[in-house]
């Protein structure tokens, strides 16, 4: 029986070839996933991580808890707890650094890795006894000798496109600083390797920049051979004070590493996770069809090996064993496509947000696993139900005909437990609507009721056939005899037509739903980005920075072409368990940067122990203008204390859920005095490029500070829907790649069932363009119909799922992208001609008197 299943695959290798490549896709985003994971998970590990090879012990500086008394104060990192650790036994050396985070500017004035904290590393130059660092062996000019002078790595040096003798600006947290470039080294930091930059500076600089004059950030100490971390790390807390020092061992630094990068890189399977189960999904639908079809045109040879003595197990194993073969076959081709992807993963998921960590691809042991076991399961579990039918073929009935229809008493019960499931998973959909509530419960629900209700409708799709095909062959009626025969075609085997056209219904109701809450989620944020802002300029701080140096502000204002000039400080206002956003605030000039629309009292009265709070924050917490809420503004163990609501305000993004007076919100921040956002008008309100480079140039082009006009702040914020976007326009690739294969397989294997009638159709006059156009239509029929499924399907679970976004998003409403549904049909149609091809053309080449005489 292996025997005759390995001359099966042989025997049909060409028509089996497109089952192989629909299993491939699966298999190679499984494989790829994984493959990027693991690769994903080193690259972050490089880029966050700090070599622990040679550190035993971390001595840092532990910060007094809020509250203490004024005697407790940090531990001294300084030269002489050096000199006092290298003398604790075990230690064979001892090495200081001071040690934060600098953003560069490139030599067009860019910033290099802007806002990401681990990327832009600095550190001090400590020549060791020949005068140099081994850490950093220099390569070019020589190291920074006065707070002047900078150096940075090779990588650093040829993204930045700088070159020694070069002024490069960049900042620390705080104002921008430039200094002359005067060397360049190379270095093994794991972190700069992977990505990140490198910065530079004399001892005496990087003390001041990241500690205090003469002070260090840690210490890190090298046990001598046979010394233990731990017995070092003992003696180490034994000579220090523990309420004011920071012993760790190296492996407990590692450990701590290994959580967070786990923690960032968690996500970044999800997305290909779902194109391997969408590829699978679909796929599975090919294998199926393409087995079923293959069973059906052999079902002469099935009777013959019953007639002379093939078991019904047999006749099992035997196709389960071609479907064996089959995977095997797509297991390899699938991981090797698997690799491709995984090198290319980083740029399809990159965003203007964030993009993925890049290295060397890591191949371990369970993506080959998985790429067998994914494989040869989807592939033998999709041929299950094809054999069983096989073998149920008595040899007389399988003598008497080529194919058995399905029962009508089947195709009933077929369309009740469809139309039961489609009004079980449509009632759980709608039933979420009246939540406005996006927990994870309910999305969970959503999810669920999605999934049920594309289950539901594949389980229909043979029912619904008919009418649907039926309703446009009205169109291709039109095309004369040729659009009729291919109407009929398509509806001569409604069970093969749903099949083929269930790959193209799933990635058309994904893509269609997706698409729907994508553009409705858009257009709220776009909404959001520049509500309640009349400014038109606004500078705001990145990640990397704790503040805005409040000079910056004057220098703003003094800038040619700016009418009005409000910071703003951004704070944290705590109501019992209630953590609310509120923004310090200039009474005098808020009105000329914000459209603040007040349902009640105004901004007049604002002042020290007087806030004004949103529409929806003053509901939730019960309170009316006029009254008092009990508050505390800024972390920390300040006592809470009452505040007068001078006033309710229409829901405002920009103003956030609060308004404070901007020296009480300052003077209660973790940085007090701080600024986070600068809102700018200009005299004659236009924007303009010129303007914003002046704007820049006040700010002293800190590569820390964005600044940012009204239309840039709304496609920052459209750049959150990067991931949705590319999660849409793959899904849609996908389903169009399996689709068409899932078309080309059964309008090939449709047109080898219909020789003789396509032979008579010759004979009796029609020439071979009326033969292509009526393969081109029936694809194009088919097409149409999964298409039409998949939109109502996606369409209706966007609206449903719509409630729940509405209730996490404000501003959310449906709004349907015309443009993008309507490429989808076309794609789908086009899918469905270009797929017609090679049958069409093979129909349209037969004989009639060889077609004719073919038994």
């Amino acid at each position: 029986m292996l025997k005759t299943a390995l001359r099966n695959v042989l025997a049909h290798k060409a028509r089996l070839v497109m089952t192989v490549l629909a299993v491939c896709l699966g298999v190679a985003f499984v494989c790829g996933t994984l493959v990027f994971a693991d690769s994903s998970v080193a690259a972050y590990r490089a880029s966050v991580s700090k070599s622990f090879a040679d550190v035993a012990v971390t001595v840092t500086s532990k910060t007094p808890p809020p509250g203490a008394s004024g005697n407790e104060h940090p531990l001294v990192l300084d030269d002489a707890l050096a000199r006092k650790l290298a003398d604790v036994p075990g230690v064979a050396a001892v090495r200081p650094s001071a040690d934060g985070s600098a953003t560069l500017n490139a030599a067009d004035g860019t910033p290099l890795r802007a806002g990401k904290v681990w990327a832009n590393l600095a550190a001090a130059y400590v020549p060791g006894a020949g005068g140099k660092d081994s850490r950093y062996p220099l390569v070019k000019g020589h190291a920074p000798r006065n707070g002047d002078e900078l150096a940075v790595d090779r990588v650093t040096a040829a993204a930045g496109g700088f070159v020694v003798g070069d002024t490069i600006t960049l900042a620390a947290d705080g104002p921008a600083v430039t200094k002359r470039l005067v060397g360049v080294v190379t270095t093994q930091d794991t972190r700069v390797t992977a990505g990140g930059t490198l910065a530079l500076f004399d001892r005496a600089t990087a003390q001041q920049l990241f500690a205090s004059p003469g002070h260090y950030t840690s210490v890190d100490l090298t046990a001598q051979p046979g010394t233990s971390q731990f017995d070092l790390a003992d003696r180490v807390t034994a000579l220090l004070p523990a309420d004011r020092a920071e012993v760790t061992t190296g492996t407990a630094q590692a450990d701590q590493q290994t959580i967070l990068v786990n923690t960032l890189t968690r996500g970044h399977q999800k997305l290909p996770m779902v194109y391997a189960g969408v590829a699978l999904f679909i796929g599975s639908f090919l294998v199926v069809n393409t087995f079923t079809v293959l069973v059906a045109r052999r079902t002469r040879e099935i009777a013959l090996l019953r007639a002379i003595g093939a078991s019904r197990r047999q006749v099992v194993r035997t196709i389960l064993w071609e479907a064996v073969l089959l995977g095997l076959v797509s297991s390899v081709i699938g991981f090797l496509l698997g690799l491709g992807i995984a090198s290319v993963l980083p740029n399809l998921l990159s965003t203007t947000q964030e993009t993925p960590r890049t290295g060397p691809l890591v191949i371990g042991p369970f993506p080959v696993v998985a790429a067998l076991g994914v494989g040869v399961g989807v592939t033998v579990l999709a041929a299950w139900l094809p054999s069983r039918k096989a073998a149920k073929i008595a040899p007389i009935e399988a003598m008497r005909s080529s194919e058995q229809p399905p029962t009508t008493a089947r195709s009933r019960y077929r369309a009740v437990a469809g139309s039961l499931l489609l009004a079980l998973s449509a009632g759980l959909l709608i039933s979420l609507m009246g939540a406005k509530d996006a927990s994870e419960e309910n999305l969970r629900n959503a999810m669920f009721g999605c999934a049920a209700l594309v289950v539901a409708l594949i389980t229909l799709a043979p029912a619904l056939a008919g009418p649907v095909i039926r309703l446009t062959g009205r169109l291709t009626s039109r095309f004369g005899v040729a659009g009729r025969l291919a109407r009929e075609n398509a509806l001569r085997d409604p069970r093969r037509t749903a099949a083929t056209a269930s790959a193209l219904m799933v990635s058309t109701a994904l893509v269609a739903g997706l698409a729907v809450v994508g553009h409705s989620t858009g257009q709220a944020l776009d909404r959001q980005a520049a509500a309640g802002l009349s400014a038109d300029y606004v500078i705001s701080a990145r990640a990397a920075m704790t503040g805005i140096d409040p000079a910056a502000v004057q220098k703003v204002s003094e800038t040619p072409g700016v009418r009005t000039t409000s910071a703003v400080t951004d704070s944290t206002l705590f109501t019992g368990s209630k953590a609310l956003q509120i923004s310090g605030v200039d009474p005098g000039t808020v009105d000329s940067v914000m459209r603040l629309a007040f349902v009640s009292g105004s901004l007049k009265d604002l002042g020290p122990g007087r806030i004004a709070l949103s529409s929806s924050t003053a509901r939730e917490q019960g309170v009316k203008t006029g009254e008092r809420i009990n508050a505390r503004i800024g972390h920390g163990h300040r006592d809470f204390k009452e505040y007068t609501v001078i006033g309710t305000y229409e829901d405002n993004p920009t103003a956030q859920d609060a308004l404070g007076a901007r020296t009480e919100v300052q003077q209660n921040s973790l940085n007090p005095g701080s600024i986070q956002r600068i809102l700018v008008r200009t005299d004659d309100d236009a924007i303009s490029r010129a303007t914003q480079d002046r704007l820049r140039t006040a700010t002293g082009n800190n590569p820390l500070l964005k600044v940012q006009n009204r239309d840039e702040l709304v496609q920052e914020a459209a750049g959150a829907m990067g991931t949705l976007l590319t999660l849409m326009y793959g899904l849609l690739g996908i389903g169009a790649v399996i689709g068409t294969l899932g078309i080309v397989n059964t309008l090939a294997m449709s047109v080898s069932e219909r020789t003789r009638e396509i032979g008579m159709l010759r004979a009796v006059g029609m020439d071979r363009t009326g033969i292509r156009r009526m393969i081109r239509l029936e694809a194009v029929t088919v097409a149409a119909f999964g298409t039409l499924l998949g939109l109502a399907g996606g369409l209706f679970g966007a609206w449903t799922v719509g409630a729940l976004a509405n209730g996490a998003l404000k501003g959310y409403s449906l709004a349907l992208p015309w443009g993008t549904l309507l490429l989808v049909c076309l794609v789908s149609l086009t899918i469905g001609a270009l797929a017609a091809a090679l049958p069409a053309r093979r129909a349209a080449a037969l004989s009639p008197l060889d077609a004719i005489a073919e038994a």
